[in-house]
């Protein structure tokens, strides 16, 4: 199995990253930051616009370490892509899957079914853990409506029937999003999604780790041969990852709603770890996304039993290994994908 290595994630917006022998360079000015050797990360994230040298950028793409680049405030810029080591054969059979309606549909469902799964899971954890705290009618209802969509689910013929299932399952554990909100519920108040913006500080947070998990995706897709830009549910788009995007849709609950949960129920993100803009739009702060990437690599270092391969694997090997399972299923080693349900 894969080890999970560091990921390196840059927040200071003047800062310029060189590459020193096999050390990554952080400088703001004249000033070092920081000194990092290339053989202990495996990703970096930089919120900076200064950028990088293209000698670090190389030798990034060489050693096959992920480098991405965000504006400050968490919109996707741009991503180091160096040479594919991928086999061509199992992309030339992606493509053709992308291309083919009727099978990749059955790559769609599956991943679909995952994300349904674990969004019933996410309620019925907070029913068992807080039910004196909550609505339990309220979210028994919405967690039996997730159960029944599952066969319904399973049974779709089209993209489009799948789209609705997956949009009406998503309108629903949205709508009880909120009551899984044990605390500061004053200042986290949740309508329900809006993206571009997001216009509360739940769907800024929301948007911010979604991003980051898409991310994660991407680049444990290319570490397995995969194209992540050719998906099977998200369609062809210039610069959209498709593929990220399709994988990332089962991991949404279990990695980044349930972590956004535990830092507002504990306290660990505030209201004041926001910035409001004129236009409505609402944004994490550089000491927000600090809590945030704090919490996220901690977690991603606590280890689980994987519910399909029933080994013990770190929460930041969770994509990797279902890409990994992606791309068996896709050279014909697998019958069909089997998604993260996770319980």
């Amino acid at each position: 199995m894969r080890k999970l290595l560091n990921t390196l994630y840059v927040m200071t917006e003047n800062c310029y990253l060189s590459l020193d022998g096999e050390n990554i360079v952080i400088q703001d000015g004249e000033k070092t930051l920081g000194r990092f050797p290339l053989h202990t990360l495996e990703n970096i994230v930089c919120f900076t616009y200064k950028g990088a040298s293209p000698a670090l950028m190389g030798a990034c793409a060489d050693r096959q370490i992920g480098m991405s680049f965000f504006s400050p405030r968490g919109a996707f810029l741009a991503r180091v892509a160096g040479k594919e080591y991928g086999n061509v054969l199992l992309r030339k059979e992606q493509y053709r899957l992308s291309d083919d309606g009727d099978r990749s549909i059955l790559y769609a469902k599956n991943m679909i079914f995952g994300k349904v799964f674990n969004c019933r899971w996410s309620i019925e954890r907070t029913l068992r853990d807080h039910a004196y705290r909550v609505d339990v009618e309220r979210l028994k209802q919405v967690s039996g409506f997730l159960q029944d969509t599952l066969p319904k689910i399973d049974g779709v013929c089209s993209e489009d029937e799948l789209r609705g299932a997956e949009g009406k399952a998503a309108e629903q554990y949205f709508s009880v999003f909120s009551d899984l909100i044990l605390n500061q519920k004053d200042d986290f108040i949740f309508a329900g999604r809006s993206r571009r913006p997001p216009l509360d500080r739940i769907n800024a947070i929301l948007s911010f780790a979604y991003t980051v998990l898409a991310g994660d995706c991407a680049n444990a897709l290319s570490g397995v041969g995969l194209d992540p830009y050719v998906g099977f549910l998200h369609g062809d788009r210039p610069g959209r990852k498709s593929l990220a995007l399709d994988l990332m849709e089962e991991l949404r609950p279990v990695l980044a709603d349930r972590l956004i949960l535990t830092l507002i129920n504990t306290k660990a993100i505030q209201a004041h770890h926001f910035e409001s803009q004129k236009d409505g739009a609402v944004y994490l702060n550089d000491e927000g996304r600090k809590v945030f990437f704090s919490a996220w690599q901690n977690h991603k270092k606590e280890t689980i039993t994987h519910p399909y391969l029933k080994e013990k694997i770190e929460w930041g090997l969770v994509p990797y290994v279902q890409a990994l399972l992606l791309a068996r299923t896709i050279r014909g080693d697998l019958d069909e994908y089997p998604p993260f349900l996770w319980k």
